[in-house]
């Protein structure tokens, strides 16, 4: 006999029993509960869905009191270590670390990708230069779509293995053709003998030997890595519930970054830099610290809605910004990163809070360091995001369970009331 959880109403003192499921219940299984039988049943009310389980995920998982993160089992650690961008896509999305050939094959058909319909650098020219990238971003993988009308064609694995392949050859040569553009310059075509987070960087800086240097190659591939999935966040959420209407997966992605461009999801590496900007420099660090324990400004890239321990992503995203310090020189904004962490590591406020430092403290720190303008940081989430959302894409659609999101709400307004002409009211 399976797990029960016994519930008694004590308006009515009846007695409900609900089966669990993997330690769960459905929520489904509440509307049973009622005081009179014509009535709806019972709802749970979770504003922000933070205890709700929207679907079943075998992507990515997150112990946040250990601070535990991993893609398909393997510890975000092994694979920031020992692996690349293109592999860990392959990862997320088919479940399993690709062979050799696999990978091979892999790399090939991304590659082959590698080119936008010329009508969408045409759109990408009719922006203004000074766009914000991600408003840029979000229209153009929209855009794409109508180029590759047999994406609609989600029941077909061969045309959405193409559509997978696409996305992530093409959302970073949007980004880099958007950079250039607002910048005044020309477009670098893409060159299919680099790795893929080299090929973005020569598309971006046209060979610049510095900003093309090994090391800050190699910090580009980690960060993208790092920022590959996690869980079901906002955008990945979004990116299901847009997903199970069965659109392309185009606009699926155009809005799952919509998601990600608000500042409390992956601009957040923005609003770092523009505190510690802000602060100008160690010694107005008390000051500025004293306002965040009165609640007068917020401390940025600090605490974690999932992670009530240190960011597992944040410790290499540290290692990252040594090899690009050493290339680039030291951020002058890294000392003041440097005494807010100590201080958000030692003092008991801060500790108490849970108050460590995430994904986004150091990355800003990174970007700007490389010579990337802050209205592309999230857009450098978005293009590490992407193999994550497909692989949430891909999963979604082989669950069975999954039909067109449709949440229920608890109704506040008026109940029935007639309508009043203009002149009576």
């Amino acid at each position: 006999m399976s797990e029960v959880l016994t519930i008694t109403d004590s308006r009515t003192n009846k007695e409900y029993k609900v089966e669990i499921h993997d330690g769960n219940i459905r929520a489904k299984d509440l509307r049973q509960i009622k005081v009179k039988e014509e009535d709806f049943g019972m709802m749970s009310y979770d504003p922000s869905f933070e205890n709700t389980a929207s679907c079943k995920s075998s992507v990515t998982y997150i112990d946040g009191d250990a601070g535990i993160l991993r893609y398909r089992g393997y510890p975000i650690e092994q694979l920031a270590e020992s692996s690349s961008q293109l592999e860990v896509s392959k990862l997320l999305i088919d479940g399993e670390l690709p062979s050799k050939d696999e990978l091979s094959k892999w790399i090939s058909d991304v590659k082959d990708e590698n080119n936008l319909p010329d009508e969408i650098n045409n759109i990408i020219k009719a922006f203004p230069p000074n766009s914000h990238a991600m408003g840029a971003l979000t229209s153009l993988e929209a855009a794409l779509s109508t180029f590759y009308p047999n994406s609609k064609n989600i029941t077909d694995e061969n045309e959405n293995y193409k559509s997978i392949c696409r996305l992530i050859a093409q959302v970073p040569i949007l980004a880099a053709n958007f950079y250039r553009h607002s910048q005044g310059l020309s477009f670098i075509n893409p060159d299919d003998s680099l790795d893929y987070s080299e090929n973005f960087l020569n598309m971006m800086f046209n060979g610049d030997n510095k900003k093309m240097h090994p090391d800050l190659v190699s910090a580009m591939d980690t960060l993208l890595i790092l920022h590959a999935d996690h869980e079901q966040n906002c955008s990945a959420s979004v990116m299901r519930n847009v997903g199970s209407s069965e659109p392309d997966p185009f606009s699926a992605v155009s809005a799952a970054t919509a998601a990600l461009y608000g500042p409390l999801h992956g601009g957040a590496n923005e609003a770092v830099l523009q505190m510690l900007t802000e602060i100008g420099s160690v010694e107005n660090i008390p000051a500025f610290m004293d306002k965040v324990k009165k609640k007068e400004v917020k401390l940025m890239g600090f605490g974690h809605r999932v992670y009530k321990a240190y960011d597992p992503r944040a410790k290499y995203l540290k290692e990252a910004a040594d090899k690009v310090f050493n290339v680039t020189g030291t951020n002058p904004l890294l000392d003041i990163a440097l005494e807010l962490e100590s201080i958000a590591l030692s003092e008991d406020y801060f500790v108490a809070r849970n108050l460590y430092p995430n994904v986004d403290f150091y990355s800003g720190l990174i970007y700007e360091s490389m010579g990337i303008p802050k209205d592309m940081f999230t857009v450098l989430f978005t293009i590490g995001r992407t193999p994550g959302w497909l692989a949430q894409w891909k999963e979604l659609l082989a669950d069975k369970d999954q039909k067109i999101a449709r949440p229920r709400q608890v109704y506040t307004g008026y109940n029935s009331r007639d309508y009043v002409n203009i002149e009576g009211r």
